[in-house]
């Protein structure tokens, strides 16, 4: 990969400008995947000095912004403390600690990666993206945004209703995950998100229907489990097949839901 022109704004302003002006402008995160991308890039802008790294707690969220490392978002309090802990699970396991240390949340929400546990992992809380442009939407309807216009995601708002866990199986503890898959529930009102299918994370909304119908228990988490496993798509690649992804789609599934109830 050639990188011909390299920017480092100043101000989000400034990165804008360079974005949406210069032709074949792309922003850089924490640049950990760009060897995952075969294409040159005509201008790299680097929005590492724009002081979007931060973990600000509010009453009832908490702001990340787009810049925070995963190793910062794994370790901080209040981070830790809200969500029954689900962000810092599903970042634990993402390679090891000096990569963690340059993977920012921003990269890997904007980057849409199949693979991704943290996707998941905010898919089944209630999570928006705020995009300097485009504003603040749900992480939902931003994954499934089909424009491909020019933006820069600032930081990402969590509410702090729900109790969630994460699951995931891999080959090794650092590996990329065969599957992952997030439970989530406020009140009686459950999110399941299933992701590395091996496509981009998605809900799972036949499941969450059932359960937030259904009485509490483990009969009912494992029908969800089977639902899920039914209502969503599975591919194959080099880390499992789509066979084997159903199936263990079931026994993670049920495992989140019964670490909720």
């Amino acid at each position: 990969m050639n990188i011909k022109e390299y920017i480092r704004p100043s101000s989000l302003d400034e990165a804008y400008e360079s974005l949406t002006k210069k032709e074949g402008a792309v922003v850089i995160g924490g640049g950990g995947y760009l060897r995952l991308g075969a294409k040159d890039i005509e201008v790299a802008v680097d929005i590492s000095n724009i002081h979007l790294s931060f973990v600000n707690e509010r009453k009832d969220l908490i702001e990340i912004g787009a810049m925070t490392t995963l190793r910062e978002v794994e370790v901080n309090s209040a981070i830790k403390q809200s969500f029954n802990g689900i962000l810092c699970e599903a970042v634990k396991p993402i390679l090891g600690v000096q990569m963690r240390n340059i993977f920012t949340i921003g990269g890997s929400v904007y980057g849409r990666y199949g693979f991704s546990d943290v996707i998941t992992a905010l898919l089944a809380l209630d999570t928006y993206v705020e995009l300097y442009k485009g504003g603040r939407m749900t992480i939902e309807d931003f994954l499934n945004k089909k424009d491909n216009e020019k933006d820069i995601l600032t930081k990402i708002v969590i509410l702090k209703n729900r109790k969630g866990s994460f699951q995931s199986i891999r080959s090794t503890s650092t590996d990329f995950a065969m599957l992952n898959a997030a439970v989530s529930k406020h009140e009686n009102n459950f999110k399941i998100a299933v992701g590395a299918r091996p496509g981009i994370a998605k809900l799972s909304n036949k499941a969450m229907e059932y359960l937030n119908a259904a009485e509490l228990n483990e009969e009912n988490a494992v029908k969800a489990g089977e639902i899920a496993a039914d209502s969503l798509e599975f591919g194959s690649n080099t880390r499992g097949s789509a066979k084997y992804r159903k199936e263990v789609c079931k026994a993670l599934v049920k495992r989140g839901v019964l670490e909720v109830i």
